[in-house]
C-alpha cells in the first residue's frame, strides 16, 4: 500500500495473550506484520490496506472462554476463507445467509474471539 495520502479509517486494536499465535491466525485472513511492530505491539495489514493491530494483554486481562471481544471482517472470498478456516468454523452447517442480509460464518480466534467472516448478499 502506498504511503502517500493518509485516509480515514477505523483500526481495531486486539488484546491477546499470545501474539506470535495470534500473528498466525490472521495470517489465514493475509495479514502480516508491518514496520513499526515491537515484542509487545503488533501492526497487522494486507495487500489491501486493511489494518488490524495487536497488543500484549495484561495478564488476567483476556481469558479464553470468556473473551468479550468481537471482530468482523467483510469479505468476499467467504467459501474459500470457510475452507481455510475448516474444522474451526462454529456452525455445523458452516456459511450461510443470515436473516441480517450477510452470507457468513464465524470462528473462534486468538483467546477465543469471535471472528466472523461474511459478505452482503446480492438481492434480486
Amino acid at each position: 500500500m502506498s504511503q502517500s495520502e493518509p485516509r480515514r479509517s477505523v483500526i481495531a486494536i486486539l488484546p491477546v495473550n499470545d501474539l506470535a499465535q495470534a500473528e498466525q491466525f490472521f495470517a489465514v485472513l493475509g495479514f502480516s506484520s508491518r514496520n513499526g511492530s515491537s515484542a509487545e505491539y503488533r501492526l497487522l495489514e494486507t495487500a489491501d490496506g486493511e489494518e488490524l493491530h495487536l497488543t500484549q494483554a495484561v495478564p488476567g486481562w483476556v481469558e479464553a472462554g470468556r473473551n468479550p471481544f468481537g471482530l468482523y471482517f467483510r469479505r468476499p472470498d467467504v467459501d474459500a476463507l470457510a475452507q481455510a478456516f475448516a474444522g474451526q468454523v462454529l456452525e455445523k452447517e458452516g456459511p450461510s445467509v443470515r436473516p441480517w442480509g450477510m452470507y457468513e460464518f464465524a470462528v473462534n480466534g486468538p483467546d477465543c474471539v469471535l471472528v466472523r467472516i461474511g459478505w452482503p448478499v446480492r438481492k434480486g
